[in-house]
C-alpha cells in the first residue's frame, strides 16, 4: 500500500426521509475524482453512509486513505461502535436493532482491504473538500428532483 488517497464524502436529505444525494471527492498525484447520486426517498444517514461506500468502490486497489466526513454516525460507527454491533447480533446497546445494517455490513468489507485513517470535519463550516461533497451530493438531489 503505497498510495495514500484523501477522500472527502458527504450526504445530503430533503426531508428525513425525503429525496437524498450523496458525494464524495477522491484526490491523489494531483488528480481528482467526483462521484455523486440519488435517491429518491431515503435518510440522511444512508446518505451519507452510501457516499464512504461508493468513495472505497471507486478505489481500484488497495489504498491507504484520510476519509474525511462531517457524519460523526459513520465515524464513530466504523471506528467504536461496529465490533460492539457485531458481538450483540446486530444490536445496539439498548438491544435494539442496528439501523441500515446492510450498509455498515457492506462498509465493513470495504474497510477491510484499505488503511484509513478516518477524520471528522464540521458541516458548512468552510472546509473545501466537504464543501464540494455537499454541493455535489444537493446537485444530485437536484437533478434526480427536476
Amino acid at each position: 500500500m503505497t498510495a495514500v488517497v484523501e477522500i472527502y464524502t458527504d450526504g445530503a436529505c430533503r426531508g428525513n426521509p425525503g429525496p437524498g444525494g450523496w458525494a464524495a471527492l477522491l484526490s491523489y498525484g494531483g488528480r481528482e475524482r467526483e462521484l455523486s447520486g440519488a435517491e429518491p426517498l431515503t435518510t440522511n444517514n444512508r446518505m451519507e453512509l452510501t457516499a464512504v461506500i461508493r468513495a472505497l468502490e471507486a478505489l481500484t486497489r488497495p489504498v491507504a486513505a484520510r476519509l474525511f466526513t462531517d457524519s460523526e454516525y459513520v465515524r464513530r460507527g466504523v471506528t467504536e461502535w461496529l465490533p460492539g454491533w457485531k458481538a450483540r447480533g446486530w444490536r445496539t446497546a439498548a438491544r435494539k436493532p442496528v439501523k441500515n445494517q446492510d450498509l455498515w455490513e457492506a462498509l465493513e468489507k470495504l474497510c477491510a482491504a484499505h488503511r484509513i485513517e478516518w477524520h471528522w470535519v464540521p458541516g458548512h463550516a468552510g472546509v473545501a473538500g466537504n464543501e464540494r461533497a455537499d454541493a455535489l451530493a444537493n446537485r444530485a438531489i437536484d437533478a434526480l428532483c427536476g
